[in-house]
C-alpha cells in the first residue's frame, strides 16, 4: 500500500523536528518535491532557509540528509529524531563525493 502525500509529510514533518516546517508538493514531472524549511535561519531577505529535493533517487532521504546537517551545525542543541541518523547521512555525503 502506496503511502498518501499528507501521511508521507506527516511522517517527515515527525522525523524533521519541531524546528522544521515539511511540505510535499507535486513537481512538473508528477513526482514528489520534500521541503523542508527552518523556522528560525533566514538566508537572505526574509527567506527561510530550506532544502528541497525531488521524489526521483529517493528524494526523502536526500531532504531529510540535509536538513540533518543544518541541524547539526547551526542549532546543535536540537532535538529531532533524525538526528539518530546522522551517522548514515554522512556516510551517504562520502559515498557521492567519492564518484
Amino acid at each position: 500500500m502506496v503511502a498518501s502525500r499528507s501521511a508521507r509529510e506527516r511522517k517527515a514533518a515527525a522525523e524533521a523536528g519541531p524546528l522544521a516546517q515539511v511540505r510535499i508538493d507535486l513537481g512538473d514531472d508528477d513526482q514528489f518535491v520534500y521541503k523542508i524549511r527552518c523556522t528560525r535561519c533566514t538566508v537572505r531577505d526574509g527567506v527561510s532557509w530550506s532544502a528541497w529535493r525531488r521524489g526521483e533517487d529517493n528524494g526523502y532521504m536526500a531532504a531529510m540528509d540535509r536538513w540533518t546537517f543544518h541541524l547539526v551545525e547551526k542549532h546543535p542543541g536540537a532535538d529531532a529524531p533524525c538526528l539518530t541518523y546522522v551517522d548514515a547521512a554522512q556516510q551517504r555525503l562520502e559515498e557521492r563525493r567519492s564518484r
